[in-house]
């Protein structure tokens, strides 16, 4: 199960999460379109002041309204954008990895994803109590959470796959090449319409069918539909 809890939309009443569940999926280091996809991309926000969008000044209140710094800890798409600016691009992880990045420079939202195998209970977005267990991507050394920030979860473990909602995600549910089994969302505050928000999710939808054989479905929350069943069973095969 997917959860967001009342609060986050009492303080946020516009939040919304495209979310795509893939079953099965070939994640390989990147193949050509992809890396024209995401280079395009780049090219394409290169030399503008996207940094100053209305989209990324939202994720920027969004911060600020739970307590959190967005120039000392900058949203997710704040980072992408400033890493271009500067004239950098990013390293090919692998497929999924980048076509994440593509559709974040592209619609200007926050796009991410996460290993369900490596997550034992529902996925949760809430504010932390202060006690969960957070593990940075590319670290061994644990921390904790600051109580009241915007934390995505697992509940039965406590584990922290993403702190200050979208500024760092956590180590344990990287995407690998290894990985099948994979919750991706894509938010939109503020600002940030539901048909933008819809839009990245479907093209990214497409493009893991057609570039990565993902086996997939999609869902949608907002305030009137808060939470979401996921079975990420591959669907049994006829046998003759």
């Amino acid at each position: 199960m997917i959860i967001i809890d009342k609060e986050i939309f009492q303080l946020f009443p516009g939040f919304k999460r495209g979310i795509i569940a893939v079953s099965d999926i070939v994640n390989g280091p990147g193949n050509e379109r992809i890396k024209k996809l995401l280079q395009e991309e780049i090219e394409k926000r290169c030399g503008t002041n996207c940094v100053e969008h209305e989209f990324v000044k939202s994720w920027e209140e969004a911060h600020r309204k739970f307590g959190s710094n967005p120039n000392k800890y900058p949203p997710s798409i704040k980072s992408l954008l400033k890493r271009i600016q500067k004239g950098g691009g990013f390293p090919l992880i692998n497929s999924v990895v980048a076509l994440f990045n593509y559709i974040s420079i592209k619609y200007l939202v926050p796009c991410g994803g996460d290993d369900v195998n490596r997550i034992n209970g529902n996925l949760r977005l809430g504010f932390a109590r202060g006690n969960e267990t957070f593990i940075p991507l590319g670290s061994e050394a644990a921390e904790n959470p600051e109580p009241g920030e915007v934390i995505y979860f697992d509940e039965e473990t406590g584990n922290v796959m993403c702190r200050r909602w979208n500024w760092r995600n956590g180590d344990f549910t990287k995407i690998t090449r290894d990985t099948k089994k994979i919750i991706i969302n894509i938010d939109g505050v503020g600002s940030i319409p539901p048909a933008s928000v819809l839009k990245a999710r479907d093209e990214l939808a497409r493009l893991l069918a057609e570039l990565c054989g993902a086996t997939l479905k999609t869902g949608y929350i907002d305030a009137d539909n808060q939470e979401m069943q996921i079975n990420l069973q591959p669907a049994v095969e006829d046998q003759c």
